[in-house]
């Protein structure tokens, strides 16, 4: 564990344990100058060989985080580890991407990790090519090794990028905004890419402000709210408090609304032609029955799951960009 003294001098909480966990965080905190609080009191818990999501706005505390995690930022107070170590021992078996590496755009995508290997003091020597090779082959990059960079599609550049933190063996991958500003064909590339690291055995630490991107890639998400955490846990228990409802799209809506009510569905709500309330513990199929039954014409219907903006908004009052 990487302690932290508060400025009084005495030692912030006690080791947590980490066995399990690849990021453990007690009482985080970057206080900066001035005053103003990025990261207030984080307590983290990231599992080993999850997909984990860490979510919130533009200026919510992320980037700060993961600059602490990785040792680019002191902390003001609190403590952590990284793969059940201090972060400087941990290191060698970390790879991340923040804010993205600079390439050359005249080189190769091969030629660009040549230099980002020779750069890494840890790396043996005379093996640099195979490691570059197996690099490329991860990201789905070795019939492009030999294509300039400047040539490279967004997601390409994106996966080269990735390429550059897998240089060599990686416990723990952590991806600073990994598909922000990419197409919808390169957002589908690096998810992909990133379900196929995390297969291997890989954890992956996702930082995004996209809801929708993190709810189909993680298994696991943090929720931070300007500098705070406001909820963790598996992608399923975080939304399990919600609600889930039916919706019905009909030209019937009020005899919908009607039957609904009479079956014991609470809030419904009739709102021009669609009805939604309250699934419960309620068969679709038989809600639908019940409906034709009735003489309702029934063009559609849904079971609506609380997504991870309805999380956050539920959690705060308020939402952020969920589609970039």
């Amino acid at each position: 564990m990487t302690a932290v003294m508060q400025e009084a001098g005495a030692p912030f909480g006690a080791a947590p344990p980490s066995g399990d966990s690849a990021i453990v965080t007690r009482g985080l905190t970057k206080r900066f100058r001035g005053g103003q609080v990025a990261v207030d009191a984080l307590d983290l818990d990231v599992p080993r060989g999850s997909v984990f999501g860490f979510l919130g706005p533009n200026g919510s505390g992320k980037t700060t985080t993961i600059r602490m995690l990785l040792g680019l930022v002191a902390p003001t107070q609190g403590e952590y580890s990284v793969l059940g170590l201090p972060a400087a021992e941990a290191l060698p078996r970390v790879g991340a991407l923040v804010e993205g590496p600079a390439f050359y755009p005249y080189l190769s995508g091969e030629a660009n990790l040549m230099r980002f290997d020779a750069a890494d003091p840890t790396a043996p020597g005379g093996t640099a090519r195979g490691r570059v090779t197996a690099a490329l082959e991860r990201v789905g990059l070795s019939a492009a090794a030999g294509k300039r960079y400047r040539n490279y599609s967004l997601g390409m550049r994106q996966r080269l990028a990735i390429a550059a933190a897998l240089l060599g063996p990686r416990e723990l991958l952590i991806l600073d905004e990994p598909t922000n500003g990419l197409d919808p064909q390169g957002t589908r590339e690096v998810r992909a890419l990133v379900k196929e690291i995390a297969a291997d055995g890989t954890t992956v630490f996702v930082s995004s402000h996209l809801l929708a991107e993190v709810e189909q890639m993680c298994t696991h998400a943090a929720i931070m709210r300007t500098g705070r955490l406001v909820a963790q846990g598996t992608i399923a228990s975080l939304s399990s408090g919600l609600v889930t409802r039916l919706s019905v799209e009909t030209p019937d809506a009020a005899d919908a609304a009607r039957v609904l009510g009479t079956l014991g569905l609470a809030d419904v709500r009739a709102e021009g032609s669609g009805v939604t309330a309250e699934l419960g513990g309620h068969a679709p199929e038989r809600v639908n029955a019940a409906l034709v039954g009735e003489g309702v014409a029934v063009r559609g219907l849904a079971v609506v799951r609380p997504s991870l903006e309805d999380v956050f908004v539920g959690l705060t009052g308020e939402g952020f960009d969920v589609d970039g």
